[in-house]
């Protein structure tokens, strides 16, 4: 895929890039330079990403085991009426 320079130095990144990264209006860049290369990264420094990953499910083998634990069902799990 290509991109031209505009005159105030302004890209258009092309929508397949833009799709596939889901980046929209306002989404934030981190832009690199990398020997001859120019790196573009979302910026994802938000709440839910700085944690994601750094909690362990203890003593559950997955997070649908442990939902089964607290709420006595899973997502995807059949529907049983609750119990007289």
């Amino acid at each position: 895929m290509d991109a031209t320079v505009a005159e105030r130095g302004q890209i258009t990144l092309p929508k397949a890039v833009r799709d596939a990264l889901g980046l929209v209006k306002g989404t934030k860049l981190k832009i690199e330079i990398d020997g001859g290369r120019i790196v573009m990264r979302k910026d994802v420094d938000d709440a839910i990403s700085r944690l994601r990953g750094r909690f362990k499910l203890d003593g559950f083998a997955n997070t649908d085991e442990a939902m089964r634990a607290i709420r006595g069902h899973a997502p995807g799990d059949p529907y049983l009426p609750p119990e007289d």
